[in-house]
């Protein structure tokens, strides 16, 4: 399984951007795709995550009412949608595939075994 992120930039606060992750190979592997954000000097933080099927969603407490996960089914390409972004949310942001096939969504990075490259996301006030 490989992910392909993009879809990072400069932004204005305020603004708004969506990033996409592409998913290829044994895609089936696949049972959750988490968003994961790194700051500068900063741990890596969750910040959403889609079911595989697309229907279900969770989000991190930095990420509610602003962002959206969503997923292209017939692309296997997941989508975080980013509104109202301000200089906090500025960061490298992955997405992240979990094997496991799991009752609840899975918060820690360690969780999950397939990485996407990162995409740089730079919002300026």
């Amino acid at each position: 399984v490989q992910l392909q992120a993009s879809g990072g930039g400069l932004v204005q606060a305020g603004g708004s951007l969506r990033l996409s992750c592409a998913a290829f190979g044994r895609v089936s592997n696949i049972y959750k795709v988490g968003w994961f954000r790194q700051a500068l000097g900063k741990e890596r933080e969750f910040v959403a995550a889609i079911s595989g099927g697309g229907r279900d969603t969770k989000y991190g407490d930095s990420a509610k009412g602003r962002f959206t996960a969503s997923k292209d089914n017939a692309n296997n390409t997941y989508y975080l949608q980013m509104s109202s972004l301000n200089a906090e949310d500025t960061a490298v942001y992955y997405c992240a595939g979990d094997r496991v096939r799991r009752m609840y969504f899975a918060l820690q990075p360690s969780s999950y075994e397939y990485w996407g490259q990162g995409t740089l996301v730079t919002v300026s006030s």
